[in-house]
């Protein structure tokens, strides 16, 4: 395989960083499809929160399953053709919410939008491990994140603007298709800067010899450090998916906000959470036990929103200390990436970072169904809490990861010496 040279410019790199940044932002802003509609889908279909749930859920069900097959095929066939059929789904996804004549129409939308969104942490890493040069290779990651956190808090507005405008929610559906098709043609249209198959770097030319050397390709199933991985990816994503999903109709109902406020409580929740990403670069770059500043944040987010969860508080202060939340969990974004890194096993490839990060999907599809059963029963408080609880689970899944990590690195210190 020919490698990349070395004096590969800074504009080649920035180019397959912005491409993949905008090929990920647009997988996050098909999660946030269909939620930003429920209250539309509520009063055209008669639909309760559990049903809505479960759209949510079948979404990231077969987004979850996708995920860890996906890893295989983005190794076997290449990460640049499985994105272009990734983005291919989107516009169909946008196309069937947009024709949806009731729960089966937006069921197969979820389910489309669901398969579409499978493969892209495996396409997004491979490509920018072996496309992007070592130097850059942090700051990819970064923009990475950044981009996945702006692509959620644009859908809201995106989808509630088209709505307002042309005063019907299947424009909105058939703008985000038309959305989808624009990537579609950009990628292809530089589709040099995306292709993993011609040139590899050399940490990832080292990392491709390490897993070839595995005993079996499932071989790293065995090592712990990939589940509590796992664990920390469910917990964290549990507590997303409340805020995502159900706390504009929770706030609308514990403090009366109207949904022309509360509707942009997840764009607000998601901004913070990209500069809190920006932040938390520093602080992962910096600090040693990534797990202690893990906790820090996550327990800082927690306890906004156990704030959040009191009756009394001012509607608009409720709805403030939600988005600042986004924050915590950015801080802790680029720590939690680090430590993936450093836990993960030499030769690290498609399938287990696909594994890994279906800690997301199975998360979304667990908790959508649970905190939709939530509100439905007029807790709204719960969804709240739950995000708290779960934030502190996810803490203790990182506080594992970290010790695990610190053993290893103890261990390979001792054998050095």
């Amino acid at each position: 395989m020919t490698m990349t040279p070395p004096s590969a410019s800074l504009r080649d790199d920035a180019r397959t960083i912005g491409l993949i940044g905008l090929a990920h932002g647009t997988s996050h802003f098909f999660h946030m499809l269909l939620p930003p509609l429920f209250p539309l889908f509520i009063r055209d279909f008669g639909l309760s929160y559990s049903e809505l749930g479960l759209l949510v859920s079948t979404f990231f069900v077969i987004s979850g399953f996708g995920q860890a097959l996906a890893g295989f095929l983005v190794d076997r066939v290449g990460a640049r053709p499985v994105l272009f059929v990734a983005l291919s789904c989107f516009v169909l996804a946008g196309l069937a919410a947009a024709g949806a004549q009731g729960y089966a129409g937006l069921m197969l939308a979820a389910a489309l939008a669901g398969l579409g969104n499978s493969p892209f942490h495996p396409v997004d890493f491979t490509i920018l491990n072996k496309r992007v040069s070592q130097a850059r290779l942090g700051h990819a990651f970064s923009v990475h994140g950044i981009t996945g956190n702006l692509g959620w808090a644009a859908a809201p507005v995106f989808m509630a603007t088209i709505t307002a405008a042309s005063g019907s929610w299947r424009w909105a559906a058939a703008g985000a298709a038309l959305w989808a098709l624009f990537v579609l043609a950009t990628m292809i249209v530089n589709r040099h800067a995306i292709d993993d198959r011609s040139g590899t770097w050399p940490h990832a030319a080292a990392k491709a010899a390490g897993a070839a050397r595995a005993e079996h390709p499932l071989a790293f199933l065995r090592l712990p450090s990939v589940w509590l991985c796992f664990s920390f990816f469910f917990w964290s994503t549990c507590a997303l998916s409340a805020v995502q999903s159900f706390a504009g109709p929770a706030l609308q109902k514990l403090h009366g906000l109207p949904l022309t406020i509360t509707s942009f409580v997840v764009t607000g929740f998601m901004l913070c959470g990209a500069a809190g990403m920006v932040v938390g670069g520093f602080l992962a770059a910096r600090g040693e036990r990534l797990e202690r500043i893990i906790g820090a944040c996550l327990l800082g987010a927690a306890a906004l929103f156990f704030l959040a969860s009191l009756p009394g508080l001012p509607g608009l202060l409720a709805a403030a200390v939600t988005a600042l939340a986004g924050f915590g969990t950015g801080l802790a974004g680029p720590s939690r990436d680090m430590l993936i890194k450093r836990a993960a096993p030499p030769g690290a490839t498609g399938r287990v970072y696909g594994t890994v990060y279906s800690g997301l999907d199975l998360g979304f599809a667990l908790a959508a169904p649970v905190f939709g059963a939530i509100l439905d029963r007029g807790s709204p408080s719960g969804v709240f809490i739950g995000a708290a609880l779960a934030l502190v689970c996810g803490v203790v899944s990182a506080a594992l990861v970290g010790a695990r990590v610190a053993k290893t690195q103890s261990l390979a210190a001792k054998m050095a010496a």
